[in-house]
């Protein structure tokens, strides 16, 4: 069989999507296409993304990033989870933990014992069941002791906090290293090819022509290739996701560096809180229809740890996603491809993921149309399951205090996401669909968090004698408070291991 092999790929904007497109496919495909990635230092970052998710740990790996390096140069924390403040009630207070809860016993989830026991007034807060939250609660930070394989120590999940633009630097410097070409210039025009509409080079301000086979949009919101060339389209969620504009600051650090991100629910969206070695990144989600600017920004500057330390900067958004992710030759990547609101730190994840799959359907110059349409399948599925999931997260909410709540609560949600919710209701059970993004421990403690209960519980979870039952979970409660209790502050660990250098 007759294979043409593409070799030039041109990468449209860098920041965070830009970067780590060009080290995935740098270190990936070893030198043998040419990469050239086009930005300019005129044109900002949107630079807002600096909480993610345990896999980027996988990225790093991939891309064989040293952790310790890469935290000293984004001055990055480590992040065990989210806490979620005022989601349900008003002064209600819960943390979405990463990793695992309890340990599973015979057939039957550890949560279902759980469920058992609580409806019988027998069972603690489901935080003590958590390494990751009980260590969150302390402000304790380790990584997983593999070598351990019985303690929960061998469970501790954990993703990063990092300056945005920092990380976009670093990556800058390895790409570079292994052989990623920077063009700095603005794009003029984009041509497109007269027999098949794909899209044969960009034109530079200075007349220079870049052309390529592959292009990668990573041009933010503006969609330079993937909209404004070819015309793809955007599929808009704003009727389950209201949100649109949000207002960013960085501020002094607080006296304690805490291991989780914070989102705290206000009258008419929510507010970020992201704690790095040398400030807190702060910003506050909105939605122009309940909240004027003025307003939105004066609930931001109330609610910070320190002083300002820069103007605030605003942002303004449809939640949504492109038709396709990928048209012709051009895929997008990030904010080009579509957005949700960064309330459980996906923004990341989502250009990590687009990368993936980029490379498990890798072209040739055919650009085969099925495997095309299969990342596109692909990619519509990840980004409705992670929309559900931010979803219910102003579904699930009791709040009386202002109409916009009252509407989140209100409205009508996704079929795939009411499906969710009334199985739970029912017997507590979480199914996970096809491998998505967030499993069922997420599920469960954005649902218990949110005060949905279960009527039920699985009845498998009766064949364990309560006696049993109750021990089983207090041996949990008591060996995760043992462990916690020896693990290093999250400051003294970041001390000891990877503290940026002073400036």
């Amino acid at each position: 069989m007759q294979q043409t092999a593409i070799k030039n790929i041109v990468i449209v904007g860098g920041g965070t999507a830009g970067w780590m497109s060009a080290t995935a496919l740098a270190t990936i495909l070893r030198g043998q296409y040419n990469i050239r990635l086009v930005e300019s230092d005129e044109i900002g970052i949107v630079g807002v993304g600096e909480a993610t998710i345990p896999m980027i740990q996988r990225f790093n790996q991939v891309a064989g990033i040293d952790e310790a390096e890469f935290m000293k140069a984004t001055q990055g924390s480590y992040k065990l989870g989210i806490e979620f403040v005022n989601w349900g009630k008003l002064g209600d207070r819960y943390i979405h933990g990463f990793g695992i809860l309890g340990q599973d016993l015979w057939t039957v989830r550890f949560d279902q014992y759980w469920q058992r026991l609580r409806a019988l007034g027998k069972a603690r807060e489901l935080d003590e069941y958590s390494i990751t939250r009980m260590a969150a609660r302390h402000n304790k930070f380790m990584p997983a002791r593999p070598d351990l394989p019985n303690s929960p120590l061998a469970d501790i999940a954990y993703a990063y906090h990092f300056d945005a633009s920092l990380y976009a630097r670093y990556l800058r410097g390895v790409c570079e290293q292994r052989g990623v070409r920077r063009t700095e210039g603005k794009i003029a025009s984009v041509a497109l090819r007269s027999d098949n509409g794909f899209v044969e080079a960009v034109v530079l301000e200075s007349g220079e022509r870049i052309e390529g086979d592959l292009f990668i949009d990573c041009s933010g919101f503006r969609g330079l290739l993937i909209e404004e060339a070819l015309k793809t389209g955007y599929e808009d969620w704003s009727h389950w996701l209201p949100c649109d504009r949000a207002l960013a600051v960085p501020c002094k650090s607080a006296s304690v560096l805490t291991p989780y991100t914070r989102s705290t629910a206000h009258t008419a969206g929510w507010q970020w809180r992201i704690p790095l070695q040398h400030r807190t990144g702060n910003g506050h989600v909105y939605c122009s229809a309940f909240m004027d600017d003025a307003q939105a920004q004066d609930i931001l500057l109330k609610n910070l740890d320190g002083d300002v330390l820069a103007d605030p900067r605003q942002i303004k958004f449809t939640t949504g996603m492109r038709k396709q992710g990928w048209n012709r030759n051009v895929v997008a990547i990030g904010l080009s491809s579509g957005f949700l609101e960064p309330l459980e730190s996906t923004s990341i994840h989502l250009i990590q993921s687009s990368i993936a799959r980029l490379l498990q359907f890798f072209p040739d110059s055919g650009f085969n149309p099925l495997e095309v349409a299969e990342y596109n399948r692909q990619s519509r599925f990840e980004y409705e399951r992670i929309r559900d999931f931010v979803i219910l997260h102003y579904k699930a909410n009791q709040r009386d205090d202002s109409e916009f709540w009252k509407q989140c609560a209100a409205m009508a949600v996704p079929d795939s996401l009411q499906h969710k919710i009334d199985l739970f209701q029912a017997r507590g059970r979480v199914v996970r669909f096809d491998n998505e993004l967030f499993a069922e421990t997420g599920w469960l403690q954005v649902m218990h968090g949110q005060n949905l209960t279960p009527r039920g519980y699985d009845p498998l979870a009766d064949l364990l004698p309560l006696e049993e039952a109750e021990k089983y979970l207090e041996s949990i409660r008591e060996v995760i408070a043992q462990c916690v209790q020896h693990m290093p502050t999250h400051a003294d660990y970041i001390a000891q291991h990877c503290a940026a250098p002073a400036k």
